[in-house]
This record gives structure tokens, C-alpha cells and sequence, in this order.
């Protein structure tokens, strides 16, 4: 037999051997991250009915969306830091019980202190789920699967939000917002002893070795340290995708955390339809997830950047047709987010998923997914504090936010270009 045969024997053995383990990684992962919106959710769903009951302003809840957003930035910028430590399965199973714990709290709660005590380490809590899940997928499976198999389980994002907002809304209109915590916390509850009984740390808690990566010899993985052996090209790679990451994750906390507060207050919906419609959003972009790991594997060969430069292009059109015509016209604005959240959510995951784990490497893809999704995170806070003050400015006029996300969105598509200039001159690795 020669060695290109015995190898190929020999990877297809070690593959059939990880296989059962991988079903249950995907699984138990891709609940995980799931379930953390069942303690995300509820507070958008339920903004407009928290704001009547407790007298909050806008500019209130803004504030208790800031006071979030803070705090998961600096969960998942810890996270690249304590998932190294602690491993994904460890840290996973502590960013979940925490987020039980807020979320069952944050219901019990009446005045805005408290809300936003419980809020804020609800954030550092759930920043802990992406470089967790991403740190636990990149020891079991080879980057040739990546790009589909990430693909599919982005979906999670979608499926999770999609879920979590109609069960809130749900629970809301039959019985109260406070319900919707408390229901929430349940359902993550119940995730979190699956995730207990399925999830191993790595290969080698399980008896299996390290699993070999397609530029390494089966059987010889890559070797143990602890350093991740980052060079100047990949820093500048993952700081640029960190900026990218900024504004996709700008535009689309402010959709989520406010449509369906605009669905109510400026197209006169009831606050449970208001949710319904709003996941809109989220159904197409599950569509646009799945689309765009397909494209970038197998007609892009892995060229992420390309398929993220002509989706962020487009997303950019839909932003701009909701505000030409959308501002006044349901039906256009409902079809202009849908076509947003196509184009949006799949650069979200090529970037923040696959994207981090080519560029970092398997061992610093929890690090990299830490890093991305960090800076990405900054981009929430800001919204939520320019939209709550323009909303309140501009008399709950909608076309000021409007014109202000077209820029946004514009903004970037021009960093994404940039990022595909550097990937065609092989200094970033997209």
C-alpha cells in the first residue's frame, strides 16, 4: 500500500472514530447556544410592557440595554482569556447557570437598579456562549468540514432567536412580562443538564487523540503548547474582522432590540405581533446562514471574503429601500428586513464562526472567537444609546434612525472590502 493510500486508511479510521462524538458536540453545542436566548430575549420582547408598568422612558431602556451590552463585551473579551483556562464544556455549563439564575431574577425585579444589576451580569453571563461554543468546535472537526458544518449549526443564532422571541411573546400576552423571565430561565434550565450529560471537553477526555488537521499527517497532530502562535498578519486579520464584526453586530442588535418597540409604537401593533413579525428578521437570516456556508465551500473554495463582501453590499440596498419607502409602508419595511437579515447574518456567522477558526487556528479559536465577537459587541452599546436618545430627539420620528443604519451598513461593506483586498494579497487567511 503507499503512503498516500495508508494515509487516506488511516484518516477515514480516525474520522469513523470521532464521528459519534462529533453528532454529540453539534448537539449538545448548538443547544447551548440555543437556549442562551430564551435569558436574551424576553427584555426586547417585553421593552414596551416593562416601560408601561414601571414608568421607564426610552432613554431608560436604553440604558438597561447599554448596561447588557457592556457587560457581554467584556464576557466574551474574558471569555478568550478563562475559556483557556477552564476549557469550553466548563465554561459553557457556568455562563448557563448564571443566565438561569439572572433571568429568574431579572422577573422578580421592580425598580431600574435592580433591573440593571440583574441585566448586567445576565451579559457577562451569556458572553461566555459563542468563544465557548466555537473553542469546543474547533477540536472536532477539520477544516474542511467547516465552512457546511458551521454553516448548519450558525443556524442556532437564528433558530434560538426565533424560538426564544415567539415564546416570549407568547408568555407575555398571557401572562405578563415577568412570566417571560421566569419561563425563559426554565427552558435554559433544561438545556443545561442535556449539556451536562452530552459534552466532553476534547477529543482526549474521551480516549481519542487530538484530532489531525488537513495540513497535518494523520495520526500526528499538531503539537501541544499553549502558546497559540499568532503572527503580525493574523493580528491585523482578526483586528479587521473585529471592526467588521462592529458594525454587523450594530445593525443587528438594533433590530432585534428594538422592531418590535417600533412595531408597536409607530405601526400601532398589538406587543405579541409585534414579536411575531419581528422574527422576520431571524427566519431569513437562518435561510442566509446555511446559503452562505454552502457558497463559501463549495463554490468559493473557502474564500469567506468574497461571499461576505457581496452579501454586506446587499444588505446595505435593503437598509436603504427601508428607508425610502419602508418608514411608511409595513409591508415594504417587513419584506426590507427580511432581505437585511439574508444578507446580514451571513457574514455575521462566516466571520465571527468558520472565519475564526481559519484564521486563529484550532487552538486559538476560542481566543479569536473572544476577540471578534468582543470588539463586534462594542457595537450594541453604541446603538442602544443612539437609538433610545435620536428616537426620543426626533419625536419618535423613525427615518433619522433609518438614515443613520444605511450608514452603518455602508460603512461595513467598505471594511469588508478592504479585508478582501488583504485576502487577495494572502495577508489575511479568509
Amino acid at each position: 500500500m503507499t503512503t498516500g493510500a495508508a494515509n487516506r486508511s488511516q484518516d477515514s479510521v480516525q474520522s469513523a472514530a470521532y464521528r459519534p462524538w462529533q453528532i454529540r458536540i453539534f448537539i449538545a453545542t448548538f443547544l447551548t447556544y440555543f437556549g442562551y436566548y430564551f435569558c436574551r430575549k424576553p427584555f426586547y420582547v417585553a421593552k414596551a410592557t416593562i416601560s408601561g408598568e414601571l414608568g421607564l422612558t426610552a432613554v431608560d431602556l436604553a440604558q438597561l440595554g447599554t448596561a447588557y451590552l457592556v457587560a457581554y463585551m467584556l464576557g466574551q473579551f474574558s471569555s478568550a482569556y478563562f475559556g483557556r483556562k477552564l476549557g469550553p464544556r466548563m465554561l459553557l455549563l457556568a455562563g448557563m447557570g448564571l443566565s438561569i439564575v439572572c433571568g429568574a431574577a431579572f422577573g422578580m425585579s421592580n425598580g431600574l437598579m435592580t433591573l440593571m444589576l440583574f441585566i448586567s451580569v445576565n451579559g457577562l453571563a451569556q458572553g461566555t456562549g459563542w468563544p465557548g461554543c466555537i473553542g469546543s468546535l474547533a477540536f472536532w472537526f477539520r477544516r474542511r468540514q467547516r465552512g457546511r458544518v458551521l454553516g448548519v449549526w450558525s443556524t442556532c443564532y437564528q433558530v434560538g432567536s426565533i424560538a426564544a422571541t415567539s415564546f416570549a411573546s407568547f408568555v407575555l400576552a398571557a401572562w405578563g412580562w415577568r412570566w417571560s423571565f421566569y419561563s425563559g430561565s426554565l427552558v435554559l434550565l433544561a438545556i443545561w443538564l442535556i449539556v451536562l450529560a452530552l459534552h466532553p471537553n476534547r477529543p482526549e477526555d474521551v480516549g481519542l487523540p487530538e484530532l489531525s488537521d488537513d495540513d497535518t499527517e494523520p495520526g500526528n497532530p499538531a503539537p501541544q503548547t499553549e502558546t497559540i502562535g499568532w503572527d503580525r498578519k493574523v493580528v491585523m486579520t482578526i483586528a479587521m474582522m473585529g471592526l467588521i464584526y462592529f458594525c454587523i453586530k450594530f445593525l443587528r442588535y438594533a433590530l432585534w432590540s428594538w422592531l418590535p418597540y417600533f412595531l408597536n409604537k409607530n405601526f400601532s401593533m398589538s406587543v405579541d405581533n409585534a414579536g411575531y413579525l419581528s422574527t422576520i428578521f431571524d427566519i431569513c437570516g437562518f435561510v442566509g446562514v446555511i446559503a452562505s456556508g454552502f457558497v463559501s465551500d463549495t463554490i468559493f473554495k473557502g474564500r469567506r471574503a468574497m461571499v461576505s463582501l457581496v452579501m454586506l453590499v446587499l444588505m446595505t440596498v435593503s437598509f436603504l429601500i427601508m428607508y425610502l419607502l419602508g418608514s411608511a409602508n409595513l409591508l415594504v419595511f417587513a419584506v426590507s428586513i427580511g432581505f437585511a437579515g439574508f444578507m446580514l447574518f451571513g457574514p455575521d456567522s462566516l466571520l465571527s464562526g468558520v472565519g475564526a477558526i481559519d484564521v486563529g487556528s484550532r487552538r486559538g479559536a476560542l481566543s479569536a472567537a473572544g476577540i471578534i465577537n468582543g470588539m463586534g459587541s462594542i457595537g450594541p452599546i453604541f446603538q442602544e444609546q443612539i437609538i433610545g436618545r435620536m428616537y426620543e430627539h426626533y419625536d419618535k420620528d423613525l427615518l433619522p434612525v433609518l438614515i443613520m443604519l444605511v450608514f452603518v451598513a455602508a460603512a461595513s461593506a467598505c471594511l469588508m472590502f478592504v479585508l478582501w483586498i488583504m485576502s487577495r494579497k494572502g495577508i489575511a487567511n479568509l
